[in-house]
Formats: structure tokens, C-alpha cells, sequence
């Protein structure tokens, strides 16, 4: 997996990479019936050293036996590195060849290294099958290739595989282009200068893709607009939770209040304008109603004006940034969640809150509509009026005692596993393996396709990889890169500190 975020800063994609991760290491212990059950999983990230007493570069390990690679790239901004084709190149070819990269996964639209990486798996190609099998299993396996290819079922080209310490192991694999596969986050507009540039940049990142993951119905529409994909390529597999974590606490909440709680990012996007005009209209109606809010951004400077304005320092609570392992703290001390983003793809948010007994009110926006059953959830135009009327008849229904914190909780714990998200990914990459490959001539000619200006720019920056990857492989070759020893199986007993 591939992307620019990922921990240890704590967002929804980084919670999101890890958690998948994590969920598809578990399926590869011993007994497990996952087709990829001998299969590993690694991170490949920039490196993190703000806001942290130790910087994180080189490869860290976090439980269960994931193995990160953080590499000696600066981000630009908003964690994210600049695009540059070429700088990355290097590192990912080591480690690509040394992890006998079967499946590329990049993570977020914006994350440079993730297309990047997409681009360039298209020059490399790895033996299929042999990734944590041991010698015995890989003969069995490897004479039934024989025979297959031997009656024409099976095409492909042999390859002798060589060991970590240059050994021949004498056994002869069929090799295969590395699969893509990239999931999108977010939701992104079309009519803007950024979104535009953005959406470029994906369109030619994902022209040679072979499998794509959306969270919604709707992201899978947007993406699949901005991307020009073939929709048949695209899956929607929601995020997850892990419902143990948001367990409902009633008793923590004050008795007193009907507290409407908030969690999110202050910025534009996340609708901060509309809890602004709507937070005083609500208190005034309703005196045993209180705001908790938690989050930090630009737009918090507007709410602590709002509240002074409005003398509501006793009723809306501003806590600023939240800790991952405090946000089940929060979110018990409510009893309403109100959610105003201006758009959103998923809303994972949303799940987590609900998972938490807490009665949700959103604006009806992105993919929100398809998270919860209309029961549980008040939706709202994203215009502060009818905010309002949302909440009163959340208030209305807290207060009338109609909705149900613990009965809330049973019916999320089957709609959102992670378990379930990482096998119907391995779903994804199945489908993905199965795809023909492209050789180089087919991927410059479907970039072609993309203009007359961004097309052959494309195949410009493709024929420079091309030449910088064959200069690498003059100075190393690749047949003496060291590959990476691995036992037939992680242990899962086995828990290595980050």
C-alpha cells in the first residue's frame, strides 16, 4: 500500500490504510481461507518528524507485523509531497523488487506518491506465487504450472527466482506486471482550478489502472467522471469501524443537558459556517440544549466570535484538537451528533458516532445517505435554516426518550468489520490479477487518449522513467538486489513496537 498519509498522524485515510492492513494480515494467519492467506502487507509512506520527539525514516513495524517504510521525502504541505515523478523512483524500485510487489495499492487523490507509484509499476515485473511459500509447497505448485502451461492453459514466461543471499533456489515461476489497484477518499469538484489540475493528474495517474475502490456509490460516480475510468472498474467498499471501540456509555452524559456533539475538522468544507448560524438559533429555543465541539482549523477563530457574541460560553463547548483515544470519551457525553459537511464521501465520522448510541443529524450530502438506515439519522439541506429544523426534531427525539443508545449500538456491529472490508478487497485484487497486462507501447497509446497537450506530455514523462529505471538497472542490477527473506507465515503471537 502506498500513500502519503499514514500514521502516526491520525486521519480518516491513515485510520483507514492501517485498519485494511491490519485486517488483511489477519486473514493471512495459518487456518485462514483468504486467497492471499500466505500473502504479506507493507506500507510504503514519506517519512514524519514534526510534532515528533523521534522522526520516523527508514522501516518500523506496527502490530500485527506490518511492516512501513518511511521514506527520506519531505512533504510540501498538508502532508502531502509535491509531484515528481522521478525523485521517488529509486526507492520504490528497491523496495518493489526486494518485496516482490505483487499488488500496488495507492491510497488518496492527493497523494503523489500513491499515482506515482501506480505509473511505475507498469515497468516492473515480479514472479506470481511464490511471496511466503515454502520450497515444498513452491515445487508442488510450480509442477502444476508445468503441466498447465504444458496443455496451453496457463501463458506465461518462466523466471529463475533467487534468494536473498544471490542463492539459484532452482525453481522456475511464471512473472507478471505488478497490479494496481487505488483507492479514492474523497470527493473532489470539477469546475475549479484546483480541481481541475487535480482531477489531470488522476486521469493520467489511473489511465492504466487495473482496479479502482470507492467508500460510496457516490465517490464511485465522481471518481469515475474525473478519472474518465470505465465504470466496470470501479468497486465501492465502504470504510469500517471496529464496534468494540465505540461502545455506548448513557450514564456518562449529563442528565441535565441534550448535548449535541461535533467532531471534525474547522474548515469550509466541513460546513463550520452553517454550525456558526445555527448553534445560537438552536440554544435560544431550546435552554436545556449545549454544542460540544472538538476539532481545530481556521474556522475556529468564527466560532469562539459566535459564542462571545451570543454570551453561549456556559453552552457550547470548544475542546480544540482530540486525541484518536479520546474521541469515544467525547462522543459519550452526547446524545445528538450533527455533522455539517458541505460534502463528503463517506462519513466515517458518521459510523462511529452512531456505534456510540449518539442520534445523528447531517446535511444530505456525498455518500452520507448511504451510511445509516433513515431511522437513525435526521438528514438537512446545508443551509443553516434547515439545520435548524433537523436538530429541533433530534432534540424532540432525545427528548421523548423514542431513541435507543444500546439498541443503536446492536445493529451497527454487523453493517461496518473491517473484516468484511478486507475480504471483499481481496475480492478487488483478484479481479485486478486477472486482468491482461499492457505492455509499454499500450500504456503510452491510452495516454494518447487524454489530449493532445497532457497526452504526450504523459508518454514524455513515461519515456524519461523508462530511461532513468534503465540507468538504476546499470547501476544495480536488479538480479543483485537483495530480496527480502520471509517465513512461510507470521506468528501472530508475534507484537513488534513501532
Amino acid at each position: 500500500m502506498v500513500s502519503d498519509f499514514f500514521l502516526p498522524v491520525a486521519g480518516g485515510i491513515e485510520i483507514a490504510i492501517y485498519s485494511l492492513a491490519a485486517a488483511l494480515l489477519e486473514r493471512a494467519t495459518p487456518g485462514c481461507t483468504s486467497t492471499y492467506g500466505k500473502k504479506q502487507v507493507i506500507v510504503i509512506t514519506h517519512s514524519r518528524s514534526s510534532g515528533s520527539s523521534t522522526p520516523r525514516v527508514g522501516i518500523r513495524y506496527l502490530h500485527p507485523s506490518l511492516k512501513i517504510y518511511y521514506l527520506p521525502i519531505t512533504p510540501l504541505t498538508s502532508d502531502a509531497t509535491l509531484p515528481q515523478y522521478l525523485t521517488n523512483l529509486p526507492f520504490l524500485r528497491n523496495i518493489l523488487i526486494r518485496e516482490r510487489v505483487e499488488i500496488l495499492h495507492g491510497h488518496a487523490t492527493l497523494s503523489s506518491m500513491a499515482l506515482e507509484g501506480i505509473m511505475l509499476a507498469g515497468f516492473f515485473k515480479m514472479p506470481r506465487g511464490l511471496r511466503g511459500v515454502d520450497q515444498n509447497e513452491n515445487e508442488n505448485k510450480i509442477e502444476t504450472q508445468d503441466e498447465r502451461r504444458s496443455s496451453g492453459d496457463l501463458p506465461g514466461k518462466k523466471q529463475k527466482i533467487r534468494t536473498g543471499m544471490g542463492m539459484d533456489m532452482g525453481m522456475e515461476s511464471e512473472t507478471s506486471t505488478i497490479r494496481t489497484v487505488f483507492t479514492d477518499h474523497s470527493l473532489f469538484e470539477f469546475g475549479s482550478a484546483v480541481g481541475i489540475l487535480t482531477n489531470k493528474l488522476l486521469a493520467g495517474a489511473l489511465r492504466n489502472i487495473d482496479a479502482v475502490v470507492c467508500v460510496s456509490h457516490a465517490g464511485r460516480e465522481n471518481t469515475t467522471l474525473r478519472a474518465q475510468l470505465d465504470p466496470n472498474l470501479v468497486s465501492v467498499i465502504p470504510n469500517a469501524i471496529v464496534p468494540s471501540d465505540f461502545q455506548p456509555r448513557p450514564d456518562q452524559a449529563d442528565p441535565e443537558w441534550i448535548t449535541v456533539v461535533t467532531m471534525t475538522r474547522l474548515v469550509y468544507r466541513k460546513g463550520i459556517d452553517l454550525l456558526v448560524s445555527a448553534a445560537p438559533k438552536i440554544c435560544a429555543l431550546y435552554p436545556r440544549v449545549r454544542f460540544i465541539v472538538g476539532g481545530d482549523g481556521p474556522k475556529m477563530v468564527e466560532l469562539e466570535q459566535m459564542r462571545e457574541q451570543h454570551l453561549l460560553q456556559d453552552r457550547i463547548v470548544l475542546l480544540g484538537a482530540v486525541s484518536p483515544n479520546d474521541v469515544h470519551s467525547v462522543l459519550n457525553q452526547g446524545q445528538i451528533y450533527l455533522c455539517t459537511s458541505l460534502t463528503e464521501a463517506f462519513g466515517i465520522s458518521i459510523i462511529e458516532a452512531a456505534s456510540a448510541g449518539l442520534f445523528i443529524v447531517s446535511t444530505k450530502v456525498g455518500g452520507v445517505p448511504e451510511v445509516l438506515p433513515k431511522d437513525m439519522i435526521e438528514f438537512a439541506s446545508p443551509n443553516s435554516s434547515d439545520v435548524v429544523r433537523a436538530l429541533s426534531i433530534a432534540v424532540e427525539t432525545i427528548g421523548s426518550g423514542v431513541h435507543d443508545p444500546l439498541l443503536a449500538h446492536q445493529r451497527l456491529q454487523g453493517m461496518y468489520t473491517w473484516a468484511n472490508v478486507a475480504e471483499r478487497t481481496e475480492r478487488v485484487y483478484d479481479k485486478a490479477m486477472a486482468r491482461p497486462e499492457r505492455d509499454l507501447f499500450e500504456r503510452m497509446t491510452r495516454y494518447l487518449d487524454l489530449g493532445p497537450i497532457f497526452g504526450p506530455i504523459l508518454c514524455i514523462i513515461t519515456a524519461v522513467q523508462g530511461i532513468f529505471l534503465g540507468v538504476l538497472d546499470w547501476l544495480q542490477p536488479r538480479a543483485e538486489i537483495d530480496l527480502v527473506p520471509l517465513p512461510a507465515s507470521w506468528s501472530q503471537d508475534i507484537q513488534l513496537n513501532s
